[in-house]
């Protein structure tokens, strides 16, 4: 089961209760840069920043945390917002990037403001930013994995994609691609973007079906499993194993043909709560802190046997998730040193 959320408010209170001076952060600004909120994980994890933030900023813990989205996944459009930002004055930008590199120009001049730049999910690669990512190229090698446990003679897969150009979909694909050639018993025959959403994919998936042969397997990057399983019905083809990305609506359709039917795959997906890690790291630096510049969090699995446990605690519309506290941050840091 999902951890609960810890809230920041506990280790504030517990400092104070001691008798010692709150953390040099009270009168900190830290924006939040998004380039992207089109599907149900970029939601959830702005409901997560809004949650935990709201609670700092509430405890006195910094000044303000708001978040700001660009309009669509826009390199030129980011790098303004960003410039926007140290013109405001923030003392840290926690940023989820358009792109690894296109950014390196804004966020070195974040840097030489003497601002703190913290990236997540999408990172970048300018050497003066912190990095928080999943290693999201495993996260792709082991769906094949999976399937050639399951599938141990092989067969066609369809690879669905995330956002075209952005780092995540990059190397979700080339653990993919790892994954295939380790298992060069299935053959990729087919590959669309999904851009991560439901309705995005199941469309992609229709458009390309009637080309295909028969597909046994479906890989995805989370928040397309649901309108692959779709379109496949739609066309009134096999429903094939689709690897699902802890969407609520995936799990209650794999729920829901388990009981039916035995259905049986597996879900993967890196948490929405990661930004607000993000957050409390960039809230530890300011605090003086030394913290690496890189650090990995795992990313989140569900299985057969714990699919129900997981679904309960999923919000309808949102995403299997877990947010992190302050403690939580710190304890992350020491295992990053």
């Amino acid at each position: 089961m999902l951890k609960k959320t810890l809230l920041a408010a506990a280790a504030v209170s517990l400092t104070l209760a001691a008798g010692i001076a709150q953390a040099d952060t009270s009168g900190k600004k830290i924006a939040l840069s998004n380039n992207y909120a089109g599907n149900s994980w970029r939601q959830a994890m702005l409901k997560s920043w809004d949650k935990v933030t709201s609670k700092a900023v509430a405890d006195g813990v910094v000044a303000e945390a708001p978040a700001f989205t660009t309009a669509e996944n826009q390199v030129t459009e980011q790098a303004s917002q960003i410039q926007n930002l140290i013109l405001q004055g923030y003392d840290a930008i926690v940023i989820n990037a358009a792109s690894p590199d296109a950014l390196n120009g804004a966020v070195k001049q974040a840097c030489d403001a003497g601002i703190i730049v913290v990236s997540f999910d999408g990172v970048v690669t300018e050497p003066c930013a912190w990095r928080i990512a999943v290693d999201f190229k495993t996260m792709g090698a082991i769906q094949l994995d999976y399937l050639a446990k399951r599938m141990p003679k092989g067969g066609n897969v369809l690879e669905i994609r995330g956002l075209a150009g952005v780092f995540v979909d990059d190397e979700i694909h080339a653990g993919i691609e790892a994954g295939a050639a380790k298992h060069s018993q299935f053959k990729v025959v087919g590959s669309v973007h999904g851009n991560w959403a439901q309705d995005v994919s199941q469309k992609a998936v229709a458009g390309l079906l009637p080309s295909l042969p028969e597909v046994k397997a479906v890989v995805t990057q989370g928040g397309d499993g649901y309108g692959a399983a779709q379109a496949f019905k739609a066309a009134g083809r096999p429903i094939p194993l689709i690897i699902m990305g802890n969407r609520h609506d995936e799990l209650t359709w794999w729920k829901e043909q388990k009981d039916a039917n035995g259905y049986e795959t597996m879900s993967v997906s890196i948490a929405p709560g990661v930004g607000t890690l993000a957050f409390w790291v960039a809230q530890q630096i300011l605090d003086g802190v030394e913290v690496p510049k890189d650090m990995v969090v795992p990313f989140l699995q569900i299985d057969q046997g714990n699919l129900e446990d997981n679904l309960k605690n999923t919000e309808a519309g949102g995403v299997a998730n877990v947010e992190y506290s302050l403690d939580d941050a710190k304890a992350a840091i020491a295992g990053a040193k």
